[in-house]
């Protein structure tokens, strides 16, 4: 069975979405927190040498059917590199759904050893100022713009100016959305799902973290997802720890598990933590953030394994206390 990348639309937005989309985190700037992401960059990070790899690997998404790209104000040069893929390329904003983020400013000045990497802000200046921006790199493309890590502690949802400007930013053609963090996903979902401007939803689609290490957001996803919500999963490769980088002493056993079930379905790690996200029927789409075309080349294997409910019950042990997963993740290293 070959890999076929299947299309669907994104909840209530009506926005047209591959099942497989690319995030641009690891590519529009030097540091992040994927396991090996030095090695991936071959550390090489002249600015022009970012833009052609980043723009080698939209090729290579874009031939093998990816039509959901996403970036944000805090991923360096991210939303600049697609539009000058975009344009050079001579994509039609018809012909592809761009998503992007407000909340978090890039700080680190283009270097892997910053003190800090962003800075998170949801206030409506801040708001306006990165919308505008967005703007000006993605005229006339740009389809869904998120609340960059909403939280219930930031306030962001009881904030009723930005709420009131996402609603006119909808009203002006842009979807709406909201991307999670932290142990209680669920929770902002919830509390998000009930905001509403002049009795209608603000939000009509979330991008949270869910994957075989922390599915603890799976039932409030679903619950988006049955609500009408457009759904996109980030981190399904638990910022690599889901791939064979991870070599780490006290993930041995879970590791172990996961090659025993990727022999038996004949794919890789990285692969086989795809396919779990796109067997979630609430799940619209699943983001590759490949730093290389090898890497996306492998992801997109996904499509060609065959889930059964017998994978994901062999897979459920390997499922972390969601504290301890994001106290895990907070504690990776900007490379």
């Amino acid at each position: 069975m070959g890999n076929t990348m299947h299309m669907t639309v994104l909840g209530r937005t009506g926005l047209a979405v591959s099942r497989v989309g690319l995030g641009l985190a690891a590519l529009g700037r030097p540091g992040y927190i994927n396991l090996g992401h030095a090695d991936d960059l071959a550390r090489d990070y002249d600015v022009a040498a970012m833009r052609a790899r980043t723009g080698a690997i939209l090729d290579a998404a874009w031939a093998a059917g990816v039509r959901y790209f996403d970036a944000a104000r805090s991923y360096g040069r991210a939303e600049e590199f697609l539009a000058a893929w975009l344009e050079t390329r001579r994509i039609a904003p018809e012909a592809v759904t761009i998503g992007s983020k407000w909340g978090y400013t890039y700080t680190a000045g283009w270097r892997v050893d910053a003190a800090q990497h962003e800075i998170k802000e949801h206030s409506l200046a801040n708001l306006e100022r990165q919308a505008a921006e967005s703007g000006r790199w993605l005229a006339g493309q740009l389809d869904l713009y998120q609340i960059h890590s909403a939280t219930l502690d930031s306030g962001v949802l009881n904030d009723r100016a930005v709420l009131e400007r996402l609603a006119r930013l909808r009203e002006e053609g842009i979807a709406v959305g909201l991307s999670l963090s932290g142990a209680r996903q669920a929770d902002t979902l919830r509390t998000a799902m009930a905001v509403r401007i002049d009795g209608r939803p603000v939000f009509d689609a979330v991008q949270a973290t869910w994957n075989i290490l922390e599915p603890s957001a799976g039932p409030a996803l679903r619950q988006a997802h049955d609500a009408g919500m457009g759904v996109i999963v980030k981190e399904a490769l638990a910022n690599g720890r889901l791939t064979e980088r991870n070599t780490a002493p006290s993930f041995a056993a879970s590791r172990r598990r996961l090659e025993q079930v990727a022999r038996a379905h004949g794919c890789g790690l990285d692969a086989l933590a795809l396919a779990a996200v796109l067997a979630q029927p609430w799940v619209d789409v699943v983001l590759s953030g490949a730093a290389t075309v090898g890497q996306l080349q492998a992801n997109l294997t996904a499509l060609a394994v065959r889930w059964d409910d017998a994978t994901g019950a062999a897979l459920e042990p390997i499922a972390e206390d969601p504290r301890q997963y994001w106290s895990t993740r907070s504690a990776l290293p900007w490379t």
